[in-house]
């Protein structure tokens, strides 16, 4: 900084001494004012131990004005990627959400740590603004998605520069059951994984389906209300396979093909919660297709990964962690173990080879039908 700077600095904080002790309202905000200015001007070759002197005397300030001084000053500083950062903090905590907004929607200095507690304690106008944010992580996300209200997951699920993680993309696949809007947004999202995906076109109005087709042109036939229907053909879409599917399907065929693919591998990719690795090694140990066993997996009941397991040859602790994977991942009750237990058990491998033949049929008739 500059001598003159410094000088002016000196003089800003001598004055803000005299402010603080006998000054109106008025002429603290006139302060406020100039050490804004002051700091705005030279904020690119300030060191941080300057940056923090200007912190101190931010903070001193602003418990002192009104609310529109302090808005003006968040409006002011927000875009500033070297604002004081406790003065950043303390404005976005704010009650007063034309305090807070400005540097919740927009301030590089709240890190996800900041923007996590802030949505997990302040209110739905709060959440709103962090939604707006050009990037949001999985973890900010996945706070958003939970506490906020329909206004905020339309906001946060509207943002290009969201992510979401799996936990996150589960909630919002089953809150947007019976939401037209939410799920065709949800659809569009080219992150969703597959399997969600199928659940969520499995659930949809013929509405989401017509919308999700117009976006995606190889879909644009005549599609059936009918609940399977719709998630075979939704299947054909280049959307339902993003490259993270695709990448999981070639790791486990070049798995298979080496030789190097067995049971403790699926256990591994379950445990792991890989759903398109375990489907697509699930498939390959089966001797069934990728769309048949996923057709299975994602049935409402555990009975599909029972019978391609059984077909497998697999132990009853891979199954059960295949059927965890299951559960957590849709977001549905647990199931009941020891009754699957009792099932797996029962089950007869020469039955389990029916019932996937019967699966084959039906997947082979579905392009005549």
């Amino acid at each position: 900084m500059s001598s003159k700077s410094a000088a002016t600095t000196e003089s800003l904080l001598d004055e803000l001494q005299t402010t603080l002790t006998h000054g109106t309202v008025a002429r603290r905000v006139e302060t406020l004012r100039r050490v804004t200015d002051l700091f705005i001007n030279g904020a690119v070759e300030f060191s941080n131990d300057q940056i923090a002197l200007f912190d101190d005397v931010f903070q001193c300030l602003i418990v002192h004005i009104e609310t529109a001084a302090k808005a003006l000053l968040a409006n002011r500083l927000a875009p500033i990627d070297r604002a004081p950062p406790l003065t950043i903090r303390a404005l976005a905590f704010d009650d007063l959400i034309e305090v807070a907004a400005p540097v919740l929607s927009q301030s590089e200095r709240l890190d996800d740590e900041a923007l996590i507690e802030n949505a997990r304690n302040k209110s739905q106008a709060h959440l709103m603004a962090i939604s707006k944010r050009k990037v949001l992580s999985g973890a900010v996300t996945d706070v958003l998605v939970l506490r906020g209200n329909d206004q905020v997951i339309q906001s946060t699920v509207n943002n290009a520069g969201a992510q979401f993680s799996e936990r996150g993309f589960t909630r919002l696949v089953n809150r947007a059951e019976g939401d037209d809007g939410l799920a065709t947004c949800i659809g569009l999202r080219p992150a969703l994984p597959r399997h969600l995906y199928l659940k969520l076109i499995a659930k949809a109005s013929a509405t989401v389906r017509e919308r999700l087709e117009a976006a995606n042109p190889p879909l644009s036939g005549d599609v059936s209300t009918a609940v399977r229907e719709a998630t075979r053909l939704a299947r054909s879409a280049p959307s339902a396979i993003s490259r993270d599917t695709a990448i999981a399907h070639a790791l486990v065929k070049s798995l298979h093909e080496d030789g190097r693919l067995d049971e403790h591998q699926v256990m591994a990719f379950a445990e792991a919660g890989k759903f398109d690795e375990a489907n697509a090694a699930l498939a390959a140990l089966a001797s069934v297709s990728v769309l048949i066993a996923e057709d299975m997996m994602v049935e409402t009941r555990a009975e599909g990964v029972m019978i391609l397991a059984k077909v497998a040859g697999m132990s009853w602790s891979t199954v059960r962690a295949i059927i965890n994977m299951r559960d957590e991942l849709s977001g549905t009750e647990p199931s009941d173990l020891a009754a699957c237990k009792e099932t797996y058990e029962r089950l007869r491998p020469s039955t389990a080879q029916q019932v996937l033949r019967f699966h084959r049929m039906q997947q082979n008739a579905a392009p005549a039908a």
